[in-house]
């Protein structure tokens, strides 16, 4: 393909060392950069395309003139033009050369736009300069016929026709995620060339699985009990799964039972032998993922773990001084460019239903990855169409093996009320009830309805052991019982309770429970589904079934006990969080009201499961009809695993006030809100219901200190978090 080269069009400002960036240069090396993301899922020609089109709007003479000005604020509008030709050519295209800077448009809002602009004579100026400087700025050959097999039409039945138009909207996102990262990382280049000299400097996956199996050598060491010799087992098989073809797998494993670990194992070992580009593993809680990477550090080292949520860093803030070491981590989180990337749900599924440019650059590169799901249970049943079509797209035409993790099974796979999973999950540890039945180490007591406890009942049950968890199903349970119990040495944990201080409260606890000294902890769900810690005797209030089964992990998780207690208890005036929650645990009731009822078998979890996602409205959003007409702005509002009604607070632990009174200053004294001290401020964060806000503002408690962001001007307390005289604090923090 000729370029004809130009030094009299630029695409962006002189960088430091004075030289302007050529657009001919740039337009044809984004374009080849993004048909080299796009052909790892075979699909290079709509990359190049996307590519060589999105900034020709630039060849006008206005934005020329734009960029010798060096007083000018906002640029003219330099997308449309790519996107009147892109719709000449390949009409799907225009969505994304159009939202390259703003976000992927709905197609009505596009129809309209360029129905505007291809009038304009500044669009027809545009592209007859840039056909003078690029020789062969058209495909020669329709682009339709390159479209690959899966978005072909077939049928002209109106279900799979919406099926295909499904399809369609998450090909355009991920070619839309080339194009992105194309343009980012050549911008970068011309601007930041040392950044652009820190990616990709990555070891292969054999030299992390050398030091995988090096590292795994001191578990042959340990003594050999019955647990570790399990644990040993399941490792074993993992890796000898990992020979199965790219797919669907399941790793059903009960708590305790080595699953990070042998996870990892499977996934490493199976990217290595598929020609896979990285591992990613998704975890619902952040408490999980530092526990998690922490694990992964210890083998790997520091270098080579990308650890990618809110609590680390803020996506594409490089605007603080920062260090080799802090730099990378930073600039492969913008586009998730490393071996192994440890994230949140959130972070996953919000991306690859996003259409702002910053969340989608990520998505070409879970192309060729192995996911790891991790606590698959956790996913939002009213979410749970979207998000499993999604993923079979992935595996299905994004080269993906797809892992879920879990100690209590859901059942995603198709069936009458759920259109899942097109088949059954290849288990990886064949016949994990097994694994149940071996490693069972708790002994559940599961009192009646007809008895109910009151919080000083179970605050009584608590003071009878030196060490003992109890779960209740909301903050507002949780400080009840912690005015029962009285106890000044107690613990609490709690999303009243910003992350940095649950860390320590986790860290003590943890600390505590080794040394075998008192350590009686009160805490919500926040403490279940993987969280490290090991209780001779758990309390749980009645809820849905995964959530008690998951409480039962934490206790006598290392089997010191010959068997740790689980008491299931109704509380006298306990609350219950609405929604599917309210559901989850009627469902559960249902099924432990039959006598033979074993929580220790998996196909229990099954059944539940299968009840609970007949009971809910499994797109209760709307999603897949958004995601048919193209509407990515509202699919992109609608998708949320957090309802989005919160605003982020700031609170002021004591061991960390000083830290947090520095960053509120250095805000309140810039006029523009600098980046990393928002990044900094993640750790003392809680969010807020925004219905509340006025009315706290009103009393004084509240007060704004940057666009959206808060500072609190109440209590807070070292056990309690966040406190609010005459009032319950539950009702603000979600």
């Amino acid at each position: 393909m000729e370029i004809i080269t130009s030094n009299t069009f630029f695409a962006h400002s002189p960088n430091r060392d004075g030289v302007s960036h050529d657009l001919v240069e740039h337009l044809t090396c984004v374009a080849k950069l993004a048909a080299q993301f796009a052909g790892k899922f075979g699909d290079g020609d709509f990359g190049y395309w996307a590519g060589l089109w999105h900034d020709l709007g630039k060849f006008h003479q206005d934005f020329q003139a734009y960029l010798a000005n060096p007083n000018a604020k906002r640029g003219p509008d330099h997308s449309s033009a790519g996107a009147v030709l892109a719709a000449k050519c390949f009409e799907p295209l225009a969505f994304l050369i159009s939202g390259h800077h703003g976000g992927l448009p709905s197609r009505v809002d596009l129809k309209l736009r360029l129905c505007e602009k291809s009038k304009t004579p500044q669009i027809s100026q545009a592209l007859g300069l840039a056909h003078r400087a690029i020789t062969t700025i058209e495909p020669e050959n329709s682009l339709e016929s390159k479209l690959p097999q899966f978005l072909r039409v077939i049928s002209k039945k109106a279900n799979e026709q919406g099926e295909l138009m499904q399809r369609l909207e998450l090909f355009l996102r991920m070619v839309f995620s080339t194009l992105v990262d194309a343009d980012f990382l050549d911008t970068e280049r011309h601007f930041h060339p040392e950044r652009s000299e820190l990616r990709g400097k990555w070891p292969g996956l054999d030299k992390l699985w050398r030091r995988f199996e090096a590292d795994q050598e001191k578990f042959s060491k340990q003594e050999q009990t019955p647990l570790n010799e399990i644990r040993q087992e399941i490792y074993q098989t993992c890796v000898q799964a990992a020979q199965h073809s790219p797919g669907i797998f399941s790793l059903t494993v009960p708590t305790g039972g080595g699953k990070t670990r042998s996870g990892l194992a499977f996934a490493l070992r199976h990217a290595l032998l598929h020609g896979f580009d990285r591992v990613i593993v998704a975890i619902p809680y952040t408490s999980i993922i530092e526990q998690t990477a922490d694990v992964y550090r210890d083998i790997f080292g520091d270098d080579f773990v990308l650890e990618h949520h809110s609590a680390v860093m803020a996506e594409q803030d490089l605007t603080d001084p920062l260090s080799q070491e802090e730099v990378w981590p930073r600039l492969a989180s913008q586009n998730w460019d490393a071996r192994i990337v440890v994230t949140t749900t959130v972070q996953l599924f919000e991306s690859l239903f996003a259409n702002k440019p910053g969340r989608c650059r990520k998505l070409h590169n879970i192309a060729r990855s192995v996911l790891i799901l991790d606590e698959v249970q956790t996913l939002p049943p009213e979410l749970l169409i979207p998000t499993l079509d999604v993923l079979q797209e992935l595996v299905d035409h994004y080269l993906v093996s797809l892992i879920l993790c879990t100690a209590t099974p859901p059942a995603l796979q198709d069936s009458a009320y759920l259109k899942g999973l097109r088949n059954m999950p290849v288990e990886i540890v064949p016949e994990p009830a097994r694994y149940f039945a071996a490693l069972k180490r708790v002994r559940y007591e599961l009192l009646s309805k007809g008895e109910p406890w009151t919080w000083e009942r179970v605050a009584v049950e608590m003071q009878d052991t030196n060490q003992c968890l109890t779960v209740v199903n909301t903050k507002v349970d949780a400080l009840r019982l912690l005015d029962a119990l009285n106890d000044v040495e107690a613990f609490h944990l709690s999303t009243l309770l910003c992350g940095a201080h649950r860390r320590d409260v986790l860290k003590e606890v943890r600390q505590r429970l080794k040394a075998g000294e008192t350590c009686r902890l009160v805490s919500t769900q926040v403490v279940e589904a993987g969280v490290d810690v090991d209780f001779p005797i758990v309390l749980r209030a009645v809820g849905p079934l995964d959530r008690i089964v998951q409480a039962a992990g934490r206790c006598n998780r290392e089997g010191h006990l010959k068997a740790g207690r689980v008491i299931v208890f109704w509380p006298a005036d306990g609350s219950t969080p609405s929604g599917t929650y309210k559901t989850g645990m009627e469902t559960a009731l249902s099924l432990l009201s039959d006598p033979t009822a074993d929580l220790h078998d998996p196909n229990l979890y099954r059944t539940y499961f299968e009840l609970l996602y007949q009971a809910v409205d499994l797109d209760k959003k709307g999603i897949q009809n958004l995601r048919q007409a193209l509407d990515y702005p509202e699919v992109a509002q609608r998708f949320r695993l957090i309802e989005d009604d919160t605003v982020p607070v700031v609170v002021r632990p004591n061991k960390y006030r000083h830290e947090v009174d520095s960053l509120l200053s250095i805000l309140r004294r810039e006029a523009e809100v600098p980046r990393w001290t928002l990044r900094r401020l993640q750790p003392y964060i809680v969010n807020a219901r925004s219905r509340f806000i006025s009315d706290y503002d009103k009393q004084g408690l509240l007060q704004p200190i940057a666009p959206g962001l808060w500072e609190w001007l109440g209590g807070y307390d070292s056990i309690r978090g966040l406190v609010v005289a005459n009032r319950d604090p539950a009702e603000l923090v979600i």
